[in-house]
């Protein structure tokens, strides 16, 4: 069994490269967890865990992400990605996060209703809603990818 997580933090890049593949690890080395194994995860923030800025993670290291990603060969096409987290005074929090062909703020704005909504029909009142988005035109070959990893 894994710990939970006590520490969270938000990123968000996007990235062109040779293959869809080749440019989601781009847009993962931009957003600064490229050398992470990422596991991912669903949609619950643990309980008392503290927001950081940047998470110190050793390379390899096995790490909890609920991340949304979009990849695309077609010029000229706007992609994004976004997450948001939702936070309550009363107990845990909620991930959100979704990508797709639109601008940057439609992502955002999207996932912050969704935390909300995801709030509410707990029982849970919204205090705090923290969200990350990302887009960009792609060129030859891009992706948008934006995630909240969690560590312990």
């Amino acid at each position: 069994m894994l710990p939970t997580p006590v520490k969270y933090t938000l990123v968000a890049a996007s990235a062109e490269g040779p293959t869809k593949l080749n440019a989601f690890d781009n847009a993962l080395l931009a957003a600064g967890i490229g050398n992470l194994n990422l596991l991912k995860v669903s949609s619950i923030l643990p309980p008392g865990a503290e927001l950081a800025e940047r998470l110190s993670i050793p390379p390899g290291s096995l790490t909890p992400a609920a991340y949304g990603h979009i990849a695309s060969e077609t010029p000229g096409k706007r992609i994004s990605a976004a997450v948001a987290v939702g936070l309550s005074a009363e107990s845990f929090g909620v991930i959100m996060e979704f990508a797709g062909e639109c601008r940057e703020e439609a992502a955002k704005e999207r996932v912050i209703r969704m935390a909300e909504e995801a709030l509410v029909k707990r029982g849970l009142k919204p205090t705090r809603i923290l969200a990350k988005a990302t887009e960009c035109q792609v060129e030859k070959c891009a992706c948008a990818f934006a995630a909240v990893a969690l560590w312990y």
